[in-house]
């Protein structure tokens, strides 16, 4: 009886070792920590190579409308954009992506005086 007792004992002690041991062991391997990190990465350079494109064709399509189309002194846009008038006497502002936004004339507001 004695061996038997000692024996489930041993075996106890060795399962609760195992389950201790078992918790403490992560599941993840270097490969995937680097694969994690590596989106990481991967994600942020998307992100800033989107906003200096965006930047890059705003200040393109800006100095474009600046040097073609007449700018509009008097009124401002929505929220205080430039206005600039086309050849065919459209109203329109340069968005923060680079795109021309047209505006009816109803919609500009008067420029604030300084």
């Amino acid at each position: 009886m004695k061996k038997l007792f000692k024996s489930v004992l041993f075996a106890a002690s060795l399962f609760a070792a195992s389950s201790a041991f078992a918790q403490t062991h992560k599941d993840t391997t270097l490969g995937q920590k680097i694969g994690t990190t590596a989106k990481k990465g991967w994600n942020s350079t998307k992100k800033a190579g989107k906003a200096v494109g965006n930047k890059t064709a705003e200040l393109a399509s800006k100095g474009a409308s600046a040097v073609s189309d007449k700018k509009y002194d008097e009124k401002v846009g929505p929220q205080g954009q430039t206005i600039y008038i086309d050849k065919n006497s459209y109203y329109y502002y340069v968005n923060k992506k680079g795109r021309h936004i047209y505006v009816p004339k109803a919609k500009l507001v008067d420029k604030p005086v300084k």
